[in-house]
């Protein structure tokens, strides 16, 4: 959506049930076009998918799971490493359907194969 102009802009095609969850992410990819950001978005599908939102593509990245997805949270954790450098880590933490009191963390190696996935092409 524009916020401006409160018109819809673009559509994202690729789940086929209901999508319960949208994040944008803290991430930044870059490809031949330059620098982009990433929409996650969950589903009722057993699905988590990224998207590049400039390039209106097919999704970049898809995480399948064992049941539907209802909420999702991007976590930027940092650390302090040994030479006193400050290090993150991007955790993605979500909900599924059926265990909604339980929340799962997946430290986001997912930003590396997206950037393999766009220098390949």
């Amino acid at each position: 959506w524009d916020i401006r102009s409160g018109q819809q802009i673009q559509v994202f095609n690729g789940h086929n049930d209901w999508v319960y969850a949208v994040e944008y992410s803290p991430f930044v990819i870059n490809d031949s076009s330059g620098k982009s950001n990433v929409i996650c978005s969950g589903s009722d599908d057993n699905t988590i998918r990224f998207w590049d939102i400039r390039s209106n593509k097919s999704q970049l990245y898809v995480m399948k799971l064992d049941e539907g997805i209802y909420c999702l949270k991007f976590v930027v954790l940092k650390k302090k490493e040994n030479t006193n450098n400050v290090a993150n880590d991007l955790t993605l933490c979500y909900g599924l359907k059926k265990e909604m009191t339980c929340f799962f963390f997946e430290k986001l190696f997912v930003l590396e194969m997206i950037g393999l996935i766009q220098k390949r092409k």
